[in-house]
Protein backbone atom coordinates (compact mmCIF):
# COMPACT_ATOMS: atom_id res chain seq x y z
CA UNK A 1 0.00 0.00 0.00
CA UNK A 2 1.66 3.22 -1.06
CA UNK A 3 -0.05 6.42 1.09
CA UNK A 4 1.30 8.72 -1.99
CA UNK A 5 -1.18 6.97 -4.27
CA UNK A 6 -4.70 9.31 -4.01
CA UNK A 7 -7.03 6.61 -3.97
CA UNK A 8 -5.60 4.69 -1.05
CA UNK A 9 -5.25 8.24 1.05
CA UNK A 10 -8.76 8.77 -0.13
CA UNK A 11 -9.85 5.16 0.87
CA UNK A 12 -8.04 6.07 4.46
CA UNK A 13 -9.76 9.26 5.12
CA UNK A 14 -13.03 7.28 4.10
CA UNK A 15 -12.45 4.82 6.89
CA UNK A 16 -11.27 7.17 9.12
CA UNK A 17 -14.69 9.04 8.40
CA UNK A 18 -16.67 5.61 9.41
CA UNK A 19 -14.46 5.08 12.41
CA UNK A 20 -15.58 8.53 13.32
CA UNK A 21 -19.29 7.89 12.59
CA UNK A 22 -19.35 4.29 14.93
CA UNK A 23 -17.69 6.41 17.31
CA UNK A 24 -20.11 9.15 17.34
CA UNK A 25 -23.11 6.73 17.93
CA UNK A 26 -21.83 7.06 21.29
CA UNK A 27 -19.90 10.49 21.41
CA UNK A 28 -21.89 13.81 21.92
CA UNK A 29 -21.32 16.17 19.10
CA UNK A 30 -20.78 13.44 16.12
CA UNK A 31 -23.56 12.47 14.10
CA UNK A 32 -22.95 8.88 13.51
CA UNK A 33 -24.80 7.83 9.90
CA UNK A 34 -23.79 11.53 8.25
CA UNK A 35 -20.37 10.79 8.99
CA UNK A 36 -20.36 6.96 7.59
CA UNK A 37 -22.01 8.02 4.81
CA UNK A 38 -20.13 10.65 3.77
CA UNK A 39 -17.51 8.56 4.22
CA UNK A 40 -18.65 6.12 1.57
CA UNK A 41 -19.67 9.17 -0.65
CA UNK A 42 -16.22 10.70 -0.51
CA UNK A 43 -14.59 6.95 -1.75
CA UNK A 44 -17.32 6.60 -4.38
CA UNK A 45 -16.56 10.03 -5.48
CA UNK A 46 -13.17 9.94 -5.68
CA UNK A 47 -11.36 6.05 -4.46
CA UNK A 48 -11.43 5.08 -8.23
CA UNK A 49 -13.82 2.19 -7.79
CA UNK A 50 -16.07 2.95 -10.87
CA UNK A 51 -19.54 2.00 -11.28
CA UNK A 52 -19.09 -0.65 -8.39
CA UNK A 53 -18.18 2.19 -5.71
CA UNK A 54 -21.53 3.91 -6.67
CA UNK A 55 -23.27 0.70 -6.37
CA UNK A 56 -21.82 0.42 -2.44
CA UNK A 57 -22.77 4.10 -2.12
CA UNK A 58 -26.07 3.59 -3.42
CA UNK A 59 -26.62 0.72 -0.78
CA UNK A 60 -25.36 2.36 2.28
CA UNK A 61 -27.85 5.13 1.63
CA UNK A 62 -30.41 3.14 1.38
CA UNK A 63 -29.21 1.36 4.83
CA UNK A 64 -28.43 4.75 6.46
CA UNK A 65 -31.67 6.50 5.20
CA UNK A 66 -33.01 3.63 6.85
CA UNK A 67 -31.49 3.66 10.01
CA UNK A 68 -32.32 7.52 10.43
CA UNK A 69 -36.08 6.64 9.98
CA UNK A 70 -35.95 3.50 11.82
CA UNK A 71 -33.79 5.25 15.24
CA UNK A 72 -36.57 8.10 15.58
CA UNK A 73 -40.17 5.97 14.65
CA UNK A 74 -39.47 3.27 16.77
CA UNK A 75 -38.28 4.64 20.31
CA UNK A 76 -41.17 7.32 19.29
CA UNK A 77 -44.05 4.79 18.83
CA UNK A 78 -42.73 3.26 22.30
CA UNK A 79 -42.94 7.00 24.50
CA UNK A 80 -46.06 7.60 22.50
CA UNK A 81 -47.38 4.40 23.94
CA UNK A 82 -46.48 5.43 27.27
CA UNK A 83 -47.54 8.29 27.38
CA UNK A 84 -43.95 10.22 27.77
CA UNK A 85 -45.02 13.66 26.14
CA UNK A 86 -41.89 15.22 23.30
CA UNK A 87 -41.98 18.15 25.73
CA UNK A 88 -40.47 15.59 27.75
CA UNK A 89 -37.51 14.61 25.58
CA UNK A 90 -36.87 18.28 24.82
CA UNK A 91 -36.17 19.31 28.19
CA UNK A 92 -33.88 16.25 28.21
CA UNK A 93 -31.98 17.11 25.42
CA UNK A 94 -31.57 20.33 26.39
CA UNK A 95 -30.40 19.42 30.08
CA UNK A 96 -28.17 16.85 28.43
CA UNK A 97 -26.23 19.50 26.16
CA UNK A 98 -25.85 21.69 29.21
CA UNK A 99 -24.37 18.53 31.79
CA UNK A 100 -21.71 17.63 28.46
CA UNK A 101 -20.16 21.27 29.01
CA UNK A 102 -21.12 20.87 32.98
CA UNK A 103 -19.53 17.48 33.50
CA UNK A 104 -17.31 16.46 30.56
CA UNK A 105 -18.21 12.90 29.24
CA UNK A 106 -21.18 11.26 31.89
CA UNK A 107 -22.85 15.12 31.59
CA UNK A 108 -24.87 14.24 28.32
CA UNK A 109 -26.72 11.10 30.28
CA UNK A 110 -26.97 12.69 33.56
CA UNK A 111 -28.25 16.20 32.30
CA UNK A 112 -30.84 13.96 29.83
CA UNK A 113 -31.97 12.06 32.96
CA UNK A 114 -32.37 14.78 35.29
CA UNK A 115 -34.22 16.86 32.43
CA UNK A 116 -36.64 13.88 31.33
CA UNK A 117 -37.35 13.37 35.35
CA UNK A 118 -37.94 17.08 36.18
CA UNK A 119 -40.22 17.18 32.72
CA UNK A 120 -42.14 14.81 34.22
CA UNK A 121 -42.43 15.57 37.86
CA UNK A 122 -43.47 19.02 36.90
CA UNK A 123 -46.48 17.73 34.08
CA UNK A 124 -47.38 14.71 36.76
CA UNK A 125 -46.42 16.01 40.56
CA UNK A 126 -45.07 13.20 41.64
CA UNK A 127 -42.22 11.83 42.13
CA UNK A 128 -43.27 7.96 41.72
CA UNK A 129 -45.18 9.01 38.64
CA UNK A 130 -42.20 10.53 37.15
CA UNK A 131 -39.67 8.14 37.61
CA UNK A 132 -41.24 5.26 35.51
CA UNK A 133 -41.62 7.92 32.43
CA UNK A 134 -37.67 8.60 32.96
CA UNK A 135 -37.28 4.88 32.54
CA UNK A 136 -39.13 4.79 29.18
CA UNK A 137 -37.14 7.31 27.92
CA UNK A 138 -33.93 6.10 28.61
CA UNK A 139 -35.23 2.96 26.78
CA UNK A 140 -36.05 4.70 24.25
CA UNK A 141 -32.54 6.58 23.76
CA UNK A 142 -30.45 3.66 24.51
CA UNK A 143 -33.11 1.72 21.49
CA UNK A 144 -32.24 4.77 19.34
CA UNK A 145 -28.46 4.41 19.90
CA UNK A 146 -28.57 0.55 19.21
CA UNK A 147 -30.25 1.30 15.74
CA UNK A 148 -28.21 4.07 14.61
CA UNK A 149 -25.28 1.53 15.53
CA UNK A 150 -26.52 -1.41 13.72
CA UNK A 151 -26.99 1.22 10.68
CA UNK A 152 -23.76 2.79 11.08
CA UNK A 153 -21.73 -0.84 11.44
CA UNK A 154 -24.15 -2.66 8.64
CA UNK A 155 -22.75 0.57 6.33
CA UNK A 156 -19.29 0.24 7.47
CA UNK A 157 -19.48 -3.64 6.43
CA UNK A 158 -20.96 -2.60 3.06
CA UNK A 159 -18.45 0.06 2.40
CA UNK A 160 -16.04 -2.81 3.44
CA UNK A 161 -17.19 -5.77 1.32
CA UNK A 162 -17.03 -2.89 -1.84
CA UNK A 163 -13.68 -2.04 -0.57
CA UNK A 164 -12.75 -6.07 -0.96
CA UNK A 165 -14.78 -6.44 -4.28
CA UNK A 166 -14.00 -3.34 -6.35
Amino acid sequence: MDLTDSQTAVTVVAGLAILAGLAGVVVPGLPALPLCWGGVLVWAIFGGAGLGGWAVFAAATVVAAGGTVIKYAWPGRNLKRTGVPTSTLLAGGVLGIVGFFVVPVVGVVLGFVAGVWAAERLRLGSNQLAWPSTVQALKAAGLSMLVEFLAALAVAAIWATGLLLT
